[in-house]
């Protein structure tokens, strides 16, 4: 797929970072606090622009502690937005002036060679924009006067220049390899799979969790076609990740999720599916990712007749049914059993990920379910589809349009995606249903 630019916003505590991001992205999502360092994590926001779409990663993630600490957060945060982010808003604070943490700062952006835009936030009025002139002596070049809180000032103009050289919204197009994220709890065994998929160690293996704490490709070919393997960080419970090195890890192995074609489920086999194993799925199914649930450890399991691999399989799907779309493959990085079923499951479902169905045949499918089976009325009303077209592949997404977007209920909509996945398959990718009210025609 064609990669959607990544813009990090970063500055020192309480200038606004998470504001400002609110502010792009249009509604209040990231936690907005007087305090300094409320924000803890990195998180991760897409945003559109004059038809143009991007990633914006709200870095907060300074604890409040002595100023080493403190300082430190802030250095090591700004670091991994240079590695990470195409470009970089750098947030600064208008009504206070220059602050020495702001050169400091500005001296790592600066090294880190990729495009840096300075903004001045908190310029809510005449007077202030006079202000935005001492920010000169950061030396990033001419200062953006904005205020993330009244959404005055040059916001818009900062999005024009950040923008100016991405692409418009277009049809995602066919990657040339299929790019696979080994992703599950720690010491399910992810480092084993790559690393026997791979035919050596090219990635550290230990017995103790968290031993892996950077997103790490690989590319591997397999009956004359490339794959990208990325093996990441094990993706704990939030509140037993420690702040530093493994919480920046996780971020980047949720990325990494973000990033992939397929990602590949790995569940430990003695332990069964866990709750930690259905969130990162979620995390899998929200972003729209092709998925194989990869039941790993299997040569563990003693008693394969009380453990078949029906039985297992059906206790899965009784557990998460929300993965009733997913393949499950049961495989042993240890004794390599089935791992090469790996490359060709990807390979199905990425084909699933990419299909286009015809309006034609779709509407058809359509008009049967709802003869099939009616929609209930609500209020003396009822619910009609009037029409049905696909609008992208990767998720496969489509819009119905309806008499009344208030008529639509959940159930109905697990109802029709149903008959849609009977009809067309789509193994292993989530689609997308969209209600758009429109109304009928009169006669």
């Amino acid at each position: 797929m064609s990669r959607i630019p990544v813009v990090a916003v970063v500055g020192r505590p309480n200038v606004g970072k998470s504001t400002f991001v609110n502010r792009l992205v249009g509604a209040r999502q990231s936690i907005v606090d007087d305090r300094p360092g409320v924000t803890r994590d990195r998180i991760y926001f897409d945003v559109e622009w004059q038809h143009k779409e991007f990633t914006v990663i709200d870095t907060g993630g300074i604890i409040p502690g002595n100023e080493d600490e403190i300082m430190l957060n802030i250095f090591a945060q700004a670091q991994i937005a240079c590695d990470e982010a195409d470009s970089i808003i750098f947030l600064v604070d208008g009504k206070e002036g220059i602050n020495p943490v702001d050169y400091d700062i500005a001296n790592i952006l600066r090294r880190s060679k990729k495009p840096v835009y300075l903004a001045v936030n908190k310029i809510d009025s005449p007077e202030r924009s006079m202000m935005t002139a001492d920010f000169y002596a950061l030396a990033l070049g001419e200062p953006f006067p904005v205020s993330a809180l009244h959404g005055s000032g040059g916001v818009g103009d900062l999005l024009d220049e950040i923008t100016k050289d991405f692409e418009k919204n277009q049809e995602t197009i066919k990657n040339e390899n299929i790019r696979i994220a080994i992703v599950g709890k720690p010491n399910a065994g992810k480092s084993s799979i790559t690393n026997a998929l791979l035919g050596e160690d090219r990635v550290i293996v230990s017995d103790i969790s968290g031993t892996t704490r950077d997103s790490i490709d690989s590319k591997v070919k397999y009956e004359g076609e490339e794959f990208i393997l990325v093996d990441t960080a094990g993706i704990r419970k939030k509140s037993k990740v420690d702040w530093g090195v493994e919480k920046f890890a996780v971020d980047r192995a949720i990325r990494a999720i973000k990033d992939c074609d397929i990602a590949l489920l790995i569940v430990d086999a003695t332990e069964g599916l866990t709750d930690q194993d259905k969130k990162i799925s979620q995390i899998i199914v929200e972003a729209g990712k092709g998925i194989i649930v990869a039941v790993n450890k299997w040569d563990l399991i003693e008693d394969k007749q009380a453990n078949s691999t029906v039985k297992y399989e059906e206790k899965l799907r009784h557990d998460a049914p929300f993965l009733g779309f997913a393949p499950v493959i049961f495989i042993s990085a240890k004794t390599k059993q089935r791992l090469v079923s790996i490359y060709k499951k990807s390979k199905e479902i990425y084909e699933q990920c990419q299909k286009r169905v015809s309006t034609s045949i779709l509407n058809k499918i359509i008009i049967e379910a709802l003869a099939m089976n009616p929609p209930s009325t609500k209020k003396g009303k009822k619910l009609r589809v009037l029409y049905a077209t696909q609008i992208k592949t990767a998720p496969p997404t489509f819009i119905l349009f309806v008499n009344n977007e208030d008529l639509v209920q959940d159930s109905y909509k697990r109802y029709l995606e149903n008959k849609m996945r009977e009809a067309f398959g789509f193994t292993g990718t989530p689609i997308r249903l969209s209600f758009r009210e429109r109304k009928e025609k009169q006669q």
